[in-house]
């Protein structure tokens, strides 16, 4: 099945208010909705939302960090929304960062690999509906088990960059879940996760034809999260160290703005979808060309109507 996803919520727009459009997704052809959790809305809200409002979408975190909840917590959490949406959620977790973390909640951000992996097995037994105690090399569970243990279980994937993290999505995930990564990327990363394994990925579309105003936008957000360590780290490997590298210095220089101006216009446009409705959707179909199984479309504002955006990006439209 070819899949089509699309972030939720959107900048701007109050929650309660996704009703109509969330509703009409099917039917325009898109396939998921996905959340994210940094510092609006939490992950999960939404989705229940959604659960009620499309009973045909499937319904996805990209992604809950493994650190900000305790591992009961966040057993509990997904057992909920896989009771609302049973067979068509997916719990998708990550490391975050460390700003997210340490920063803003007070987690201590330590063995990143490991507190995934421990975190994988944990849910992967608890959402079973197993009593769980064990003695993980991050973390301690005693006589845990699920009141409500859901039927089926939901899938868990597992966010990954580089080929550590990606190959223990492979082997123990039922998915891996990328970011900022162009097109011309998906080969490489497919490459590490096998042709079988359900490769996710969230893309950022600016569905206008300003080309200055959608670079200008891309640049921000690139020099926001490229700066993270892992996320530096992730395009030295897909080979983009060198293209990056005055960003770099100008950032740890303290000076944002040069740090932004720096960064090549060919990368934005790589990373950064950009022009008319149906441009930008050619764009999003070649990741799926190149071996992507499900683009999950984050559309950044341009000021003008989003719900509008949205149904021109849609695949019917295609």
């Amino acid at each position: 099945m070819s899949r089509w996803g699309l972030t939720i919520p959107f900048t701007g727009v109050p929650l309660a208010e996704h009703r109509a459009l969330v509703e009409e997704l099917p039917d325009l052809g898109y396939t998921d909705v996905w959340t994210a959790e940094t510092a609006g809305t939490d992950a999960f809200a939404p989705l229940v939302l959604a659960s009620q409002w499309a009973p045909q979408l499937r319904l996805g975190t990209a992604i809950v960090p493994v650190y900000t909840r305790g591992p009961g917590l966040l057993a509990m959490s997904a057992s909920t929304l896989a009771e609302l949406a049973p067979g068509r959620f997916v719990l998708g977790i990550g490391t975050s960062s460390p700003v997210i973390v340490r920063d803003w909640n007070a987690g201590a951000f330590t063995e990143p690999f490991q507190r995934s992996r421990d975190t994988l097995r944990f849910l992967r037994s608890a959402l079973a509906g197993e009593k769980v105690t064990e003695e993980y090399p991050t973390f301690a569970v005693s006589r845990f088990r699920l009141e409500r243990a859901p039927d089926p279980a939901p899938s868990i994937m597992l966010a990954a960059l580089r080929p550590g993290m990606l190959r223990l999505a492979a082997a123990e995930a039922d998915g891996a879940i990328t970011n900022w990564l162009a097109a011309s990327d998906v080969p490489r990363v497919r490459a590490v996760v096998g042709p079988d394994v359900e490769l996710v990925a969230r893309i950022f579309v600016c569905p206008t034809e300003d080309a200055s105003v959608a670079r200008g936008l891309g640049r921000m957000l690139i020099s926001s999260y490229l700066t993270v360590p892992a996320y530096a780290a992730f395009h030295d490997w897909l080979g983009r160290g060198d293209a990056l590298r005055p960003m770099h210095e100008a950032w740890a220089a303290g000076e944002r703005k040069r740090a932004n101006e720096v960064i090549p216009d060919e990368v934005v446009d790589a990373l950064v979808i950009h022009g008319n409705a149906d441009a930008c959707r050619e764009q999003v179909q070649s990741y799926v060309d190149n071996g992507l199984t499900t683009p999950v479309i984050q559309v950044l504002p341009t000021g003008g109507d989003v719900f509008a955006e949205v149904r021109g990006l849609a695949p019917a439209r295609g």
